[in-house]
């Protein structure tokens, strides 16, 4: 009879502390002069890690997430570069699990790939985990996506900030929620993870550009995700860039790829409030609001 793995109880005491006081990769000043690995990985915690793409690779920078269950691991995002030569996502996480899996060993451990939102920045490594065994990839636009989630158009958030039901995914023993969080895109999604207090924002909330696409709806994600964390220990929420500097209201122009200066990724449940407050000032109108700690981009009609 073959001895059960040993579970990991990702619950007791709650939101657990990990390590992110980290020196991001942020570029070079000279792309020949490129010494950053490809890939950054940190970990927060022994289940949890946290990638960067490097700038000289592409200057979007991407932020992934890799976090482990039990039954399966999560990554969410891919990335945005195609071309596993320059941009060797599938390797580095195929090392993490095989490392996670020695630790802890355990038969048929799958790997779930899931995005928060489709742009090609977060999606572009997808094609380097189709084929891999034991894993499920899901695509990202919103129809798929929705229906993997269990999402519904009568469970969709509405301008008036009604209530969603979270949806659940189950890594085993480690159970994040999931909502739609449209507002930068229409299928963008939200995750949290219960075992780091993690709140997963995508491209909705970071240190940088807002692009907002459709205002009522991030309004309305802004609130639901400000309602949520009244209700939830959230230790930090963490979109996928960095684009702001430490100088208030000043970020580094598009396609930059040297940041020296950058500020943290993890921003504050404070700051999601700083944003809402944000948004009554802004009123909605079309441009460039620049305030301390992001900018609101609004799309014009």
């Amino acid at each position: 009879m073959e001895t059960p793995p040993d579970l990991i109880d990702f619950t007791a005491g709650g939101a657990r502390s990990g390590v992110l006081e980290v020196a991001w990769i942020h570029g070079s000043e000279s792309a020949k002069h490129n010494t950053d690995p490809d890939i950054q990985v940190h970990a927060y915690d022994g289940h949890t890690f946290i990638l960067r793409q490097n700038m000289a690779v592409n200057y979007e920078a991407p932020f992934m997430f890799l976090l482990f269950g039990n039954a399966r691991a999560v990554l969410i995002d891919t990335g945005a570069t195609a071309s596993a030569d320059f941009f060797p996502l599938r390797r580095v996480v195929d090392g993490l699990v095989e490392a996670w899996l020695a630790a802890h060993p355990r038969d048929g451990y799958g790997l779930l790939v899931l995005h928060t939102h489709p742009h090609g920045d977060h999606v572009a490594g997808d094609a380097q985990f189709a084929g891999r065994p034991d894993t499920v990839l899901v695509d990202a636009a919103r129809d798929k996506a929705w229906e993997f989630f269990g999402f519904t158009a009568a469970g969709a958030p509405d301008a008036g900030g009604g209530a969603v039901q979270p949806a659940q995914v189950d890594l085993g023993g480690r159970v994040l929620a999931c909502w739609p969080s449209p507002g930068h895109h229409n299928a963008a999604v939200t995750f949290y993870d219960p075992h780091t207090g993690f709140l997963l924002t995508g491209d909705t909330v970071y240190p940088g550009r807002l692009y907002i696409q459709d205002w009522p709806a991030f309004v309305s994600t802004i609130d639901r995700l400000i309602g949520f964390c009244a209700t939830h220990p959230v230790t930090h929420v963490l979109g996928c860039h960095i684009e702001m500097s430490q100088q208030p209201g000043v970020d580094y122009p598009i396609f930059t790829t040297y940041q020296p200066d950058e500020p943290p990724l993890q921003m504050t449940v404070e700051q999601l409030r700083q944003i809402r407050r944000a948004i009554d000032e802004v009123g909605g109108r079309p441009g460039r609001h620049v305030f301390p700690g992001f900018i609101l981009c609004l799309e014009g009609e």
